[in-house]
């Protein structure tokens, strides 16, 4: 008899497939605390390479500017600063058009500061580096074109 009912418990867990109630709800509630942890870290990392690749295109456009002052003016940087990018784009020294990464909008204007010697200097703004789009501009200081990097940015703390 103890055989038997054996048998028939056995038989019936083998029939049951799929999940219960209980299981699909406790999967449901982990993918929403992933979801909820995930998603404001994918934000921030998309912001960070957003930020990154502007300071890439900063740092590549004084290198152009660089490289057309000592092709184009035989390295003359006494007007360096007012190079226009259409000069840069027709020589062949910048692709045109040439975008923002962060916006995907064309650049229709960049100013790059350098001093009398050629290096790379801060205006009176602070900034060295200015990219001019139809709607965003982004200044950049000489320490973040040449090291690439953009300067850590203060969030204001949470009230």
């Amino acid at each position: 008899m103890l055989a038997q009912a054996m048998k028939r418990r056995l038989s019936k867990e083998e029939n049951q497939k799929g999940f219960t109630l209980i299981e699909l709800l406790a999967v449901i509630v982990i993918l929403g605390i992933i979801a909820v942890i995930a998603v404001p870290m994918i934000g921030g990392i998309i912001k960070n390479s957003k930020n990154d690749s502007d300071v890439a295109s900063a740092n590549q456009i004084y290198n152009a500017v660089r490289m057309y002052v000592i092709g184009e003016n035989a390295g003359d940087f006494s007007n360096a600063n007012s190079i226009l990018l259409a000069d840069l784009q027709s020589k062949g020294y910048l692709e045109s058009p040439t975008y923002l990464p962060s916006s995907k909008e064309p650049l229709t204007a960049v100013t790059v500061n350098f001093d009398a010697n050629g290096k790379l200097t801060n205006s009176t703004s602070g900034s060295a580096v200015v990219l001019t789009a139809s709607t965003v501009t982004k200044n950049y200081t000489a320490e973040e074109v040449l090291k690439s990097k953009p300067a850590p940015t203060t969030t204001p703390p949470k009230s």
